[in-house]
């Protein structure tokens, strides 16, 4: 695996991005032969303003289908690179369902993922099979159960705090399941709709989603809240059939500390990476 580059080389400067993007027609964040990728596209048109292949590095890469209100990435420049109206100009090149929120110089020691302190996803559920109206379908997930809000919050609370997620992430070689889950609550809207805040210091791959249809098992009354505490504690894979769609699942906001303690997050973060090659984040 090589290095990380905390520092832009000579030359060159660090531009830090804010994307969102709607992700029903993308194959995920990361570039794949064939695919169309929220990466694939950011970078094409980047390469033809500055007329020069960069290299972006993001936060948190999402899934097929997931959304971002405010995905945070940086990308290396020659010093000499025009900055004036970049992001106009890009969002003039990129297709509507992918857009440049913001574009700065990053501070010094910045980096999108190693520097990042934790990512905030929402997960939205339109319950007890009420009709969804066609404006709001692309992000917001449907199920034909009534949700108790009660024992939602109930269930969802016993996985807060530093554990092994194996329960919860699907496979992958080399890859650590151990997360710190901060917040994982729900409310319900006066139109009906329940909103998840999920929060943690880095997620594994399909994550949310496991954990929004275990919770779901729980609020329908399949099981008790104690049965989702024992798949935690037992590291037993949960059924494919309990992940909820993409669909539902936006990531809305990524945290760094004060502009001091950039390089302490990254040097503290790439310590740990060998556990963790992958650092999937939805």
């Amino acid at each position: 695996m090589s290095e990380p580059t905390l520092f832009p080389e000579g030359g060159f400067l660090r531009l830090k991005i804010k994307l969102a993007y709607d992700g029903t027609n993308f194959s995920g964040w990361a570039k794949q032969p064939d695919r169309r990728t929220v990466q694939e596209e950011f970078e094409k048109a980047f390469a033809t303003i500055v007329r020069q292949q960069c290299d972006s590095i993001v936060a948190g890469r999402t899934d097929a289908g997931v959304h971002a209100t405010a995905q945070i990435i940086h990308i290396d420049v020659p010093e000499s690179t025009d900055l004036s109206d970049l992001a106009y100009r890009l969002n003039q090149l990129l297709d509507t369902d992918l857009r440049v929120l913001e574009l700065e110089v990053a501070p010094e020691g910045f980096h999108a993922r190693f520097s990042a302190l934790r990512r905030h996803y929402k997960y939205q559920i339109v319950d007890a099979n009420k009709v969804i109206n066609p404006l709001d379908r692309y992000d917001r997930a449907s199920w034909y159960r009534p949700l108790d809000l009660a024992r939602l919050n109930e269930a969802s609370a016993l996985l807060l705090g530093e554990h092994d997620f194996a329960a919860f992430c699907k496979f992958r070689e080399g890859a650590t399941t151990v997360r710190t889950l901060e917040t994982f609550k729900w409310e319900r809207k006066e139109d009906g709709l329940l909103v998840a805040q999920v929060v943690a210091d880095a997620f594994c791959y399909s994550m949310v989603r496991n954990l929004v249809g275990s919770a779901v098992c729980v609020a329908e009354g399949r099981f008790e809240p104690s049965w989702i505490a024992e798949m935690l504690a037992n590291r037993e894979r949960i059924s494919e059939s309990m992940v909820f769609p993409a669909e539902g699942l936006t990531l809305v906001q990524v945290d760094y500390p004060s502009h001091a303690e950039l390089i302490t997050r990254a040097a503290l973060t790439i310590s740990r990476r060998d556990e963790d090659p992958e650092n999937m984040s939805n």
